[in-house]
């Protein structure tokens, strides 16, 4: 289990006021309802990082296209 520790956050009263309505219609506390945002928050960042890791790796290593290159590059590049 981990070790949970409180938070302060400080908002306008409007929002305080409809954040309590919010949680209210969804049978929650205010302060599980911006947690749970926060972990998502939090797991969406992990997720992006490790994916873009992954791409990089791939990219690092290239692609096998195929073909071969037949001509030179003054064949190419005629002036």
């Amino acid at each position: 289990m981990a070790v949970r520790q409180n938070l302060t956050v400080s908002l306008d009263l409007e929002t305080i006021r409809k954040a309590k309505a919010l949680a209210a219609a969804r049978h929650t506390s205010v302060t599980r309802l911006i947690g749970g945002l926060v972990e998502q928050l939090v797991e969406d960042a992990d997720r992006y990082d490790r994916a873009k890791a992954s791409a990089l790796a791939y990219l690092e290593q290239g692609f096998p296209l195929g073909g071969r290159i037949t001509a030179s590059r003054d064949d190419l590049h005629e002036r």
